[in-house]
Formats: structure tokens, sequence, C-alpha cells
């Protein structure tokens, strides 16, 4: 999978002949998190993006009733992700390979930078991934961390963990740093109830990973908050990418 152009695993994704996470795969090209919006909360949410990078970084807004991104030219975001998530009243209502069915003209998509982006150069300068080894999702907890507010959007981070030796977390936080059109450095180091995380072992989303005895958690920004903050905020229907699959673009890092 890892040796596949983009659009080779769009196409896959499209067929829905692969529908696991997307972390490890087109190495070196930007993967966004996804959000689809009606019309009437685009600005509260694009204001929302503005005033929270870390978790929101947009890569790029698509007018209303687009599904052809500028950042992957032949793409259709309705089809191209292995997962979608649908969410009314802020309940999530159901998981779905496409949502040609739900398509509507005042759809405004919204594509947000993640951090598996970053991963292939954390793994290229020796860092390993666990999650990645056991082709596994990364594991993500809701937070106490607060986002400011926009309109009816609000509420609290997401953030995603990777277990990292003591000795390569200076260089995990160089690394990543590099790259805040993908959540950039970490938002917190070791100590996860100090941001409201009571067991590591029981994520919010995806999988639990195992930390060795030379490792600490560090935790990053991660693109599901936007999920998160719309089941706070109840806006009517929201459409996301399911976590840990996202759409990969052709926009390299």
């Amino acid at each position: 999978m890892e040796k596949l152009s983009p659009t080779e695993l769009r196409a896959l994704y499209r067929s829905a002949a692969y529908t696991g996470p997307t972390a490890g795969v087109a190495r070196g090209f930007v993967q966004a998190n996804m959000m689809i919006v009606p019309r009437e909360y685009a600005f509260d949410f694009l204001l929302f993006c503005q005033r929270n990078p870390k978790p929101c970084p947009l890569v790029e807004v698509l007018e209303p009733g687009r599904f052809e991104p500028l950042c992957a030219p032949g793409a259709d975001l309705r089809t191209d992700i292995p997962g979608y998530r649908i969410h009314e009243n802020g309940r999530f209502v159901e998981e779905v390979t496409d949502i040609n069915s739900l398509w509507r003209d005042d759809l405004v998509s919204f594509l947000l930078g993640c951090s598996f982006s970053f991963e292939s150069a954390l793994m290229e300068a020796g860092i390993p991934l666990r999650h990645v080894q056991q082709q596994s999702n990364v594991a993500m907890y809701k937070t106490s961390i607060p986002c400011a507010p926009a309109g009816r959007f609000q509420g609290n981070m997401v953030v995603s963990m990777r277990p990292i030796k003591s000795r390569d977390i200076a260089a995990a936080v160089e690394i990543s740093g590099r790259f805040p059109q993908v959540h950039g450095a970490p938002v917190h180091i070791g100590h996860p109830g100090q941001i409201g995380i009571g067991d590591l072992a029981k994520p919010d989303f995806g999988d639990a990973v195992d930390i060795m005895e030379d490792e600490l958690p560090v935790f990053w920004a991660c693109g599901v908050t936007p999920q998160y903050i719309a089941e706070l905020s109840r806006i009517p229907f929201c459409i996301t990418h399911a976590p840990g699959k996202m759409f990969v673009t052709d926009m390299k890092m």
C-alpha cells in the first residue's frame, strides 16, 4: 500500500476494495481530514478553523456543491475516502464507504491537514510508530484542552497519541514542527491526566497500543476534533471522514 500513488490509492477507496486506515500509505503526500457542512454553517466552521489552526489546519475549502478538490484533480470527495461518518443533530448515525446518495448542492467541503502526513518524516528519521507497525489505527482521545469558539462550534480538542522513545522525543518535536499545515509539533508530552485523559488503554477513537518502559505518550492535535465539535454543537447534519481514514491528496509534503 505504501508504494501506491495517491491516484492508485483513491481508486482502491472508490471501489471499496480497501477500507482500512490510511496510516503509512502514500508517504511524502499530504493526507487530509474532511468536514462537510451545509452552507448555512460554513462561515462559522471556517472561522472555527482559522481560530484553531493546530487541530484544524486548512488545506482547501470547496465551493458549495463541489466535490473535486484542487489538491487532487480528478478525485471525488464523495467516493475517494475509505470511510465516512454521518452525523445528525450531534449524533453519529452510520459509517459508509461513499456519500453519493447523500450529496446536496448546498454542501461545503473542508479539507484539513492530518498528522499521518508527517509520519513518513518521523519514520525516515528512525523513529518507529507502533500503529503503523501493527497496521492498526492511531489512538485518539478527547481532552480538556479548550478550542476557541466560533458561532455554534465550540468544545475541546481531540488529540492523537504515539508512544515515542525518550531519546527520540526532541527529534519528534523538531521534525513534526516543520509541518504546521498538518498539525505541527505536539501539544502535550507525558502525563495524560493533565489534559483530561483518564485511561490510555481506552481511546475514544482508533486503537489502543502498548507503551513500553522507555517510551512516553506524545500527543498531537487531531483532525477528528471537528467531529467532536459537531457532536457538541449539535448541528443538524454533517459528514466527516471516519477516524483514521483520510483523503490522500496529490500535494507533496
